[in-house]
């Protein structure tokens, strides 16, 4: 899951909206300590290029993205609907745009299938629910309920086929198109091989002793049960590895109950997203959540929290998830020396406590936090 060395690197620099960009400055100041050797190479995304343009996700960042190594990216802002409608500028609107999260479409259409979201307690955070938490969470990343074949209205056509096809299907039959909505949860057996077989092969190489699979396959009968035959198969190859798994609800029971029984937890879309929120927040929250969405070709990195506007140019948002974020795109372009130092100046400024943004109970800014983390180097 990593990339060769080179001596100049290409990376797009994809702020986004709110405090996006105020945590993408501050880790810059990190990766120019450690000496990073890149050119970096601004691209539009977000809520403004959408009011603006009817697309958050610009073909020219969609260009951009395929002439990088790899990529930071910020936060974005994303609205109901309805709100959105009302954002566009005047010359827009009126046109039936549909939005959707640019993050989510960068992931299909760049087949990042790995979101890779480690979830670890620094010792020293007044933030972590218990010390020595060391969980790794692997999240589908591009199938399950976030594959986007959504209908509202029911178009009447799909409503007979349903009919014909499912029995359970009858219980809605009485309804009229526009009186319920239909998503599509789509699991494929390749999408779910290749990211159950990445978490056992991290687990192989970092030395993990145990894989969970996360699903919910004694209801949602097709596509979990889909998702947790393959994982079956897969772990036969694994055997120095133990395999179990846990329904999603059982998960998040589990997870606070005792969290050291975790290593590696792979789930589909919608259940790895939920499930390392919740890892996130045991380790500190989502100014500690960093994020890989990871292909065989790119990968983006950023933290898994949003763009917070109400905290946009106040410069308080903690930046320590996405400098753990520069830190795993380091280690996945191979340099796992630089990626090293950030962890450790990292984890020198949170045990020492004087360097603490607001989350944390200080009053420290984004860019001081970046700047102590740099200093440690």
């Amino acid at each position: 899951m990593s990339k060769e060395k080179k001596s100049l690197y290409k990376i797009a620099w994809l702020p986004g909206d709110g405090v996006g960009i105020e945590v993408l400055e501050a880790t810059k100041i990190v990766l120019d300590k450690v000496n990073f050797n890149a050119e970096y190479i601004h691209g539009d995304i977000g809520w403004e290029f959408w009011c603006k343009e009817g697309d958050a996700f610009p073909e020219r960042t969609v260009e951009l993205l395929k002439n990088v190594d790899a990529s930071m990216f910020g936060a974005i802002t994303s609205k109901p609907m309805k709100d959105a409608e009302k954002e566009l500028i005047p010359e827009l609107q009126g046109k039936n745009m549909v939005y959707r999260s640019p993050i989510v479409r960068m992931r299909q259409m760049f087949d990042l299938y790995t979101c890779l979201r480690p979830c670890k307690a620094y010792p020293g955070n007044p933030l972590n629910f218990k010390d020595n938490i060391d969980i790794v969470v692997f999240r589908e990343n591009t199938e399950d309920m976030y594959c986007g074949v959504e209908f509202s209205p029911v178009p009447e056509q799909l409503i007979d086929t349903l009919t014909n096809i499912s029995k359970p299907f009858s219980a809605f039959t009485h309804l009229k198109g526009d009186e319920y909505a239909i998503s599509c949860k789509i699991n494929t057996r390749k999408g779910s091989e290749r990211i159950i077989r990445a978490a056992f092969e991290y687990a192989q190489k970092f030395g993990r002793k145990k894989v969970t699979i996360v699903h919910k396959a004694n209801v949602v009968r097709a596509t979990d049960g889909l998702f947790f035959e393959i994982a079956k198969e897969v772990a036969k190859e694994y055997p120095e590895i133990y395999m179990d798994d846990a329904n999603i609800d059982a998960m998040t029971m589990w997870l606070l109950k005792n969290p050291y029984n975790y290593e590696v937890l792979v789930a589909p879309n919608l259940y790895g997203d939920i499930i390392s929120d919740l890892a996130a927040q045991m380790v500190g929250g989502l100014g500690f959540g960093c994020s890989g969405n990871i292909g065989n070709d790119l990968a983006v990195f950023e933290p898994s929290h949003g763009s917070a506007p109400k905290y946009t140019g106040l410069y308080k948002v903690n930046p320590i998830a996405t400098v753990l974020a520069a830190k795993m795109m380091l280690d996945w372009l191979g340099e796992t020396e630089k990626a090293d130092l950030i962890e450790a100046a990292t984890a020198k400024v949170i045990a020492e406590g004087k360097v603490r943004t607001y989350d944390m109970g200080g009053s420290n800014t984004t860019i001081e936090m970046g700047q102590a983390i740099a200093d440690a180097i």
